[in-house]
C-alpha cells in the first residue's frame, strides 16, 4: 500500500469505533455543542441503516427529516420512500419513476413525508472528521463495514 494512502487510512478502524461508542441522540436532542464536519449513522434499534458524511453535520440532519425538505435534500428519506411505495430502482430519465415525477405523485409524497418523520425517530450518531479525503473513507468504510449497501449503494447516475 502506497504510504500516503496509508496515512490516510490507518485512523479509519479507530474513528468507526468513536462513531458507534457515541451517544445516540434523537430529533430535539442534538447536544448544542458539535463539530462542524464529520461522518454520521441512522439507526433503528440495533439496525443501522444510513451512513453520511457532512460538513455541516447539524444543518445536514435537519436536512434529512426536516417535513419541508425536498428529495434532493433528505436522500435518505427519498430512498426509504421510494421502497415504501414499491420502486426498487432509482431512475434518471424524465417520466413517472424519476425525482420530479414522483415529486408529483400524491402517494409518494406522503411516503416521503412518513420516512422524514421515521428519521426524526431514529438513533443518530456522528464522529467528527474534518479531513476531505479521510472523511470520504471513513463513510465508505463505515457503509462496509456496518453493511448499510441497501441504503449507501455508491451508485452513480
Amino acid at each position: 500500500m502506497h504510504p500516503k494512502f496509508a496515512a490516510v487510512v490507518e485512523l479509519l478502524q479507530e474513528k468507526f469505533d468513536e462513531l458507534l461508542s457515541g451517544p445516540p441522540y434523537k430529533f430535539g436532542g442534538l447536544p448544542k455543542r458539535m463539530p462542524e464536519a464529520g461522518v454520521y449513522l441512522f439507526s433503528e434499534g440495533n439496525t443501522n441503516h444510513y451512513v453520511g458524511r457532512s460538513n455541516n453535520l447539524r444543518k445536514r440532519y435537519f436536512l434529512h427529516c426536516r417535513p419541508g425538505s425536498q428529495q434532493n435534500q433528505a436522500t435518505f428519506a427519498f430512498k426509504l420512500a421510494r421502497e415504501a411505495v414499491g420502486i426498487r430502482k432509482a431512475t434518471y430519465k424524465s417520466g413517472a419513476g424519476s425525482r420530479t415525477g414522483l415529486a408529483a405523485d400524491p402517494d409518494f409524497q406522503r411516503a416521503f413525508l412518513s420516512a422524514k418523520e421515521r428519521i426524526r425517530s431514529m438513533d443518530y450518531r456522528y464522529v467528527e472528521e474534518t479531513d476531505q479525503p479521510r472523511q470520504a473513507l471513513l463513510e465508505t468504510y463505515c457503509a462496509i463495514v456496518l453493511a448499510t449497501q441497501h441504503y449507501n449503494d455508491f451508485e452513480t447516475h
